[in-house]
C-alpha cells in the first residue's frame, strides 16, 4: 500500500511524494468517504447567517434582523430567522519530533503521521469546510511563522502554521507543508503545540492531535483538556511494535533520535525484555488514561498494521456510538 515518504529536507515536495499524496487522496475518499455522509454530529453550531423563515417581532429581538418586506406587506413587525451554519472548521496539531523518524514495521512513524493527516484532511474538506494545521518539529520553544507557498524554513526548531482554508487545492497545499517539513533533532513541546490551537480562541469545531505522545502526559494533558472544552478532540497516537517489546536478537545497538545517545542493549536477557514490555505497557496505559480523562477520542495506529483499515473501523465505531447515543 503506498504511503508518504519522509521529506528529504527543505525545499519543494519531490515528484514521488506528490504522487503518493495524490494516491492517498484516492484511497481515503474511496474507503472512508461514505462513512461520514450526512449532518455533523457533535457540538451545537451557532445561529449562522443564512436567511430562513420570518416570524412576528417580539420585545428583545435584534432589530438588525427585521424583515422589512414582510413587515410592509403584513403591517406587522417581523424578524428574519437564520439557519444554523453547518460549516465545519478542523485544525490539526502535527508533532514531527525526531522520535517520529523511526519505524521497524511496514512504514516509518512519520509515514503514518502524513497518512493520518491526509485522511483527516480529505474527510473534512468538503462542502466549504475549512482545515488548518500547526506543525512542530525540533526543540521548543521557537518562533511561529505564517506558511506560504515557499521552501520550508531551515534551522533547528520550527513551528509552521497553515491557516484554515476551504477547498481541495488548499488541502493539498496543507499536506505538502506537512510532507516537506524535515524532522529535526530534539523533541518539540507537544503541550505548547496543542496550546496554539487554544490561542486565539477559534469557532467550535474539530481538533486533531497527531503524535507518538512520548512526552510526559503532564506536559500535554492540560492543554488537551482545555482544547476539549470548546472543540471535539481526536488524538491519533502513532506506535511502532519495537516501542512495545524487544526482540531476542542478542546485543542490540540503539540510538536515541532526540539526543543522539548510543546504547547497547542485551536483548537475550528475558528479564530485561519483560521489564521493557511492562514499562511500555505502563507508558501506553498512562497515555490512554490521560486522553480519556481529557475527553478526547483516541485512535492508535501501528507501523506494522493496515492503518487505513484501523481508521475505517474507528470511524465506523464512532458513528455507531453517536447514533446509539453513547459516549466515547
Amino acid at each position: 500500500m503506498p504511503t508518504p515518504t519522509p521529506a528529504p529536507g527543505a525545499g519543494a515536495v519531490p515528484p514521488r511524494t506528490e504522487a503518493v499524496l495524490s494516491r492517498l487522496q484516492l484511497m481515503v475518499t474511496r474507503k472512508l468517504d461514505g462513512l461520514l455522509q450526512g449532518d455533523y454530529a457533535g457540538l451545537l453550531p451557532g445561529p449562522g447567517s443564512e436567511a430562513g423563515e420570518s416570524r412576528e417581532y417580539r420585545p428583545g429581538d435584534d432589530v438588525r434582523r427585521m424583515d422589512w418586506p414582510v413587515t410592509a406587506r403584513t403591517t406587522t413587525a417581523h424578524v428574519r430567522r437564520t439557519v444554523a451554519d453547518r460549516e465545519l472548521e478542523t485544525w490539526l496539531a502535527v508533532d514531527l519530533s525526531a522520535s517520529l523518524d523511526f519505524g521497524t514495521g511496514r512504514w516509518l512513524k512519520r509515514d503514518l503521521v502524513v497518512a493520518a493527516a491526509a485522511a483527516m484532511t480529505h474527510l473534512t474538506v468538503r462542502g466549504g469546510n475549512r482545515i488548518g494545521a500547526v506543525i512542530g518539529t525540533g526543540a521548543a520553544p521557537v518562533p511561529t511563522r505564517r506558511w506560504r507557498a515557499a521552501p520550508a524554513p531551515t534551522g533547528p526548531g520550527v513551528t509552521v502554521r497553515v491557516p484554515a482554508r476551504a477547498g481541495r487545492k488548499e488541502a493539498q497545499g496543507l499536506l505538502r507543508a506537512i510532507a516537506r517539513t524535515p524532522v529535526r533533532p530534539g523533541r518539540s513541546d507537544l503541550g505548547a503545540l496543542v496550546d496554539m490551537l487554544n490561542r486565539p480562541p477559534r469557532r467550535r469545531g474539530v481538533a486533531v492531535v497527531v503524535s507518538d505522545f512520548l512526552a510526559p502526559p503532564q506536559q500535554w494533558g492540560r492543554p488537551i483538556r482545555k482544547l476539549r472544552v470548546r472543540h471535539d478532540v481526536l488524538a491519533i497516537e502513532v506506535v511502532d511494535p519495537r516501542e512495545l517489546e524487544l526482540p531476542d536478537v542478542g546485543v542490540l545497538p540503539v540510538v536515541d533520535p532526540e539526543t543522539g545517545e548510543l546504547h547497547e542493549v542485551q536483548t537475550a536477557d528475558p528479564g530485561l525484555r519483560r521489564r521493557y514490555a511492562e514499562a511500555a505497557d505502563a507508558q501506553r496505559a498512562a497515555i490512554a488514561r490521560e486522553l480519556r480523562g481529557a475527553g478526547a477520542a483516541h485512535l492508535r495506529l501501528r507501523t506494522d498494521t493496515d492503518w487505513l483499515l484501523d481508521m475505517v473501523r474507528f470511524v465506523a465505531a464512532q458513528r455507531h456510538a453517536r447514533t446509539r447515543g453513547t459516549t466515547r
